[in-house]
């Protein structure tokens, strides 16, 4: 008996050192990005509006972002003693952004892809899938019966331009006719697909349900339980900063970690009001 309680109070101890190292930062000198955040007494943190994870409030009152990113963010701010500062950026500029010293770290979210990896590190607390979406009408659309189908010279397919999915459009859809667009502010390139300018487009899955009954006149693939168990483009999804910041990196990950279980039911939640 005396031996389990003695293992019990070891791992009762080590989870508490645990817990208390991520509440901690890094001690001056170790950093060379804490010391030069606590001097300025801001975490600049770069946002753009990407739902669940980051919904930017245009009412004018209240916090200005919301969702499991900014909670995050705000943590990571607090643990530092300073205040947070939004930092706008498109989804073409981000990585340009976060790159060229912009900001401390993107908050974005973005997606870990092979690319962004060689040049960013991640702080992951979450993964997507996405949708292929078309209109209903277009028969070109609601023939195809597998991702092959949609990667023929025929088939155009729209994507935004910077996203994370924009690399993996044109490896997996090399036949087709891409079309890379700016984002105007939509969650996808609807009015592409609306128009008939492209066949189809790319969705994160969980924007889907509420995108259906939003805009009239669309189908989507997989369409099996209303495309939420869809592994197309299946990434894990975080935060990102600039690369050789390994204490800075490490200190971050482990405030995500001990995180995760709050992270996770917020973006639950934010899904549910997806627009």
């Amino acid at each position: 008996m005396k031996t389990l309680g003695s293992t019990i109070a070891s791992v009762a101890l080590a989870f508490a050192a645990t817990a208390a190292l991520a509440q901690t930062p890094p001690a001056p000198g170790t950093s060379a990005r804490i010391d030069a955040i606590r001097k300025a007494g801001v975490l600049r943190v770069g946002v753009v509006n990407n739902p669940p994870w980051l919904s930017q409030n245009t009412t004018g009152s209240g916090e200005p972002w919301s969702g499991p990113s900014w909670t995050l963010g705000n943590e990571f701010a607090k643990l530092l003693g300073v205040k947070i500062e939004p930092v706008m950026v498109s989804h073409e500029t981000k990585v340009p952004s976060l790159v060229a010293n912009q900001m401390d770290i993107m908050i974005g979210p973005l997606n870990e892809t092979a690319e962004r990896a060689k040049i960013i590190d991640f702080v992951t607390f979450s993964n997507t899938g996405v949708c292929m979406f078309g209109r209903a009408n277009n028969p070109k659309f609601t023939a195809a019966k597998s991702l092959e189908d949609f990667n023929k010279p025929d088939m155009t397919l729209a994507y935004f331009s910077g996203a994370g999915e924009e690399p993996l459009m044109k490896q997996t859809f090399g036949k087709a006719t891409l079309r890379g667009v700016t984002n105007s502010g939509s969650v996808a390139p609807i009015e592409e697909v609306m128009a008939g300018r492209s066949d189809a487009a790319p969705l994160n899955r969980m924007l889907w349900p509420n995108i259906s009954k939003k805009v009239k006149g669309l189908a989507v693939f997989p369409s099996e339980n209303d495309c939420q168990d869809s592994k197309i483009f299946q990434l894990e999804t975080g935060m990102g900063v600039a690369k050789d910041q390994k204490v800075y990196l490490d200190w971050l990950r482990a405030v995500a970690q001990r995180m995760q279980p709050a992270l996770s039911q917020e973006e639950r939640e934010a899904t549910k009001n997806l627009k």
